[in-house]
């Protein structure tokens, strides 16, 4: 009869930053290997449970025994088996000896085709096994494939010595009421297990049914057994204790703290007013990262002075919980405090020579050298784009200073933040202070991308000269390989240039990236191959935005220079794609993308003396008619204009094809044929080459 399956593996803390990997691989690996010799149902559900001291999974529809097998193996080749007067050979009684079947004559066996040749066969029924036989071994490939960070050598109470992540103190194997007999670790199981190490006072808790278990051991254990039900109950508990204000709760804070509790309560603490003069990104930041604090704000963000804590203590008496955290958060903030009043007493400008003792590569210099290409790139790319030049330049030339700062060398995720800090308190006008910290933006998918002229400027110099500079060097991306994330900047100059339509052509801003390595010993200009590789994650980008496959290829076909109007284009194409007469100009271009390919060329221009047949004048006259609209709607950027302009030439196009030959024998009507074909092939192709759309 099937029944819920419950294994509970009870060690000492577990790692916290490791737990949701080990309780997932925990509840995969067991299922896997379950499944693999076919224990479960087809009905079968897993639940996963992880907490900091315990690993367990429930599997319903589970049976007591495998299901009987039918197998057919094969012996060997008959021209083995058989000698030339057809008895069985000495390689034949030994291959069934091996397989257990000494005593299965020639008769026995099926000869059937195989391949070319033939072949003996045995075929029998395996019976099914029991489930102690099955989940023995599932459990033992479990615990040798969990994602172990570092193992841990212990002593056993009879002295043998165990390597596990963490000391495991039980086990509990139930298939419905009944225990499996399995072991691990030096553990044989059985129906017990411990709640809370202080709230369930040490109370042993039988576990009656595994359906049971998550039920008892809440409510007898103060254990709540699935990190997914606690980390939600901390989100709760969080919100609810910080009323109007916003408690800032990063995904990955929740999961930590969630695998540092097993029943988690929510308190509130408090820091002297005083700390709030330090920027609050340094405050928010420490208390997170050191602490696994939840900070406050108000509604417009500033943070408060009280703060959330996640204690695995329910008490009605806190005081000393929250004394003794407020204790320890003080000497951070006044850390944090301190580097800021340190850092502030000198400018930015003055650390600048300091970069010349940071190495950014062994082949491109030190941070100085680095700091001086992105500078005269920096303004450069302001020039183009009619920004304030002597702003772009001035915030490359500061944006890497806070690099060589107290605050950053103890807390690097603040660079740049700690920059514009440090510039405004300098003086520095506010878009220069913004660029320290806008420069590195987009950081990831999602990211906000910089606000001002400046910030924008410096962005696009500081990745498009690691592009180029990182590329020229050999260090290219290769698989899943990319140190030096070439991949997130380029993504990163392609969100600038489309979202915020930017009139510059990728060319010209690789060019002038290019430009500011003159003089770099055995630099070889590698735009061409970084170019493609921009495209490359514009595709991707695109793709992202909803177009499809084909409506993509239709633009990039035309190897855009420019981004600032591709999704317009792109929006055209997928209005065009939509219409009716779509599919019969797209199949038509195509054909005529092929026809012309298959020519030189030069066909001059079309000579309506030469228009001999109906249906070419007719589509000489219709093209005639519609150029200039097309013109028109082009020239105002007007792309679903000009495709759907374009759609009025749908019936001529097809007669065309119906009615004209082409290659005529005549060479002039040939080539007056084609004049009129490739005219019409521009016409079609200014927005995007519809040829990609035919099916």
């Amino acid at each position: 009869m099937n029944q819920t399956l419950l294994i509970e593996l009870r060690t000492e803390e577990l790692p916290p930053k490791a737990l949701v990997k080990l309780g997932a691989a925990f509840a995969a690996g067991i299922e896997q290997g379950l499944r693999a010799r076919d224990f479960l149902g087809a009905d079968s559900v897993v639940t996963p449970f992880a907490t900091p001291r315990r690993l367990a999974v429930s599997i319903s529809d589970v049976r007591a025994t495998s299901p009987d097998k039918s197998i057919r193996e094969k012996v060997l080749p008959v021209s083995v088996a058989l000698d030339a007067d057809g008895n069985p050979t000495p390689p034949l009684a030994k291959k069934l000896a091996a397989m257990g079947r000494a005593d299965v004559t020639v008769a026995q066996l099926e000869r059937a085709q195989d391949g070319k040749a033939e072949s003996f066969f045995y075929s029998y029924t395996a019976e099914g096994s029991p489930l102690a036989a099955g989940l023995q071994a599932a459990f033992d490939e479990t615990l040798a494939k969990l994602p172990i960070p570092k193992l841990m050598s212990y002593q056993r109470p009879d002295g043998a010595t165990v390597q596990f992540v963490r000391p495991a103190h039980s086990l509990i194997a139930l298939h419905g009421e009944a225990i499996v007999p399995l072991t691990a670790l030096g553990l044989s199981a059985g129906r017990v297990t411990l709640g809370h190490r202080f709230l369930s006072e040490g109370q042993p808790i039988s576990i009656s049914h595994p359906v049971n278990y998550a039920g008892m051991l809440e409510n007898e254990g103060k254990v709540i057994a699935s990190t997914a039900a606690r980390k939600e109950a901390i989100r709760a508990s969080l919100l609810a204790a910080a009323g109007e204000d916003l408690v800032l709760m990063p995904e990955s804070l929740l999961d930590e703290v969630a695998a540092l509790v097993e029943w988690p309560v929510v308190y509130e603490c408090r820091f002297e007013e005083e700390f709030l003069a330090v920027p609050q990104e340094c405050l928010i930041l420490t208390m997170q990262t050191n602490q696994k604090y939840f900070a406050l704000t108000d509604t417009s963000g500033k943070l408060r002075s009280r703060f959330l804590i996640v204690s695995n203590i329910a008490t009605d008496t806190p005081a000393h919980i929250v004394g003794g955290n407020e204790r320890v958060v003080r000497p951070r903030l006044s850390d944090a405090k301190f580097f800021f009043e340190q850092d502030k007493k000198k400018t930015l400008e003055s650390r600048l020579p300091l970069l010349a003792n940071v190495v950014y590569h062994n082949k491109l210099g030190t941070q100085a050298a680095r700091t001086g290409r992105v500078t005269r790139l920096a303004g450069k790319i302001a020039q183009r784009l009619g920004y304030d030049i002597a702003l772009a330049e001035r915030g490359a030339q500061l944006a890497k200073a806070d690099l060589l700062t107290d605050m950053v060398g103890e807390f690097p995720e603040l660079q740049g933040i700690m920059g514009t800090y440090y510039a405004r308190h300098d003086g520095e006008p506010e878009e220069v202070a913004l660029a320290a910290s806008e420069h590195y933006q987009p950081r990831f998918a999602g990211d906000s991308l910089p606000t001002t002229n400046t910030g924008t400027a410096v962005a696009l110099a500081d990745k498009l000269e690691t592009l180029v500079g990182i590329w020229a060097i050999g260090l290219a991306p290769t698989g899943d390989k990319d140190p030096f994330a070439l991949r997130r900047h380029a993504l990163g100059v392609v969100r600038m240039l489309l979202e915020k339509r930017l009139t510059v052509s990728i060319s010209a801003l690789l060019g002038d990236a290019a430009s500011v390595f003159d003089g770099q010993p055995g630099f070889k200009d590698p735009s061409s191959e970084v170019g493609a590789f921009i495209i490359d994650r514009l595709r991707g980008v695109l793709r992202e935005k909803g177009f499809s496959a084909n409506e993509v290829e239709a633009v990039l076909a035309q190897q855009p220079d420019r981004l600032d109007d591709i999704v317009q284009r792109l929006d055209a194409v997928k209005a065009f794609a939509a219409m009716p007469e779509s599919a019969s100009l797209a199949a038509a271009n195509k054909r005529i993308t092929n026809i012309l390919k298959k020519t030189d060329g030069v066909f001059g221009t079309v000579d309506t003396e030469l228009l001999r047949e109906d249906a070419e004048k007719k589509l000489a006259a219709s093209m005639a008619r519609v150029q200039p609209e097309v013109s028109a709607a082009f020239a105002a950027d007007d792309f679903t204009g000009t495709l759907k302009t374009l759609s009025q030439l749908r019936d001529d196009v097809d007669g065309f094809f119906n009615d004209v030959m082409v290659n005529a024998e005549d060479a002039a009507l040939r080539n007056n044929r084609l004049a009129l074909l490739s005219q019409l092939h521009g016409m079609m192709n200014r927005v995007a080459d519809i040829s990609k759309l035919a099916a």
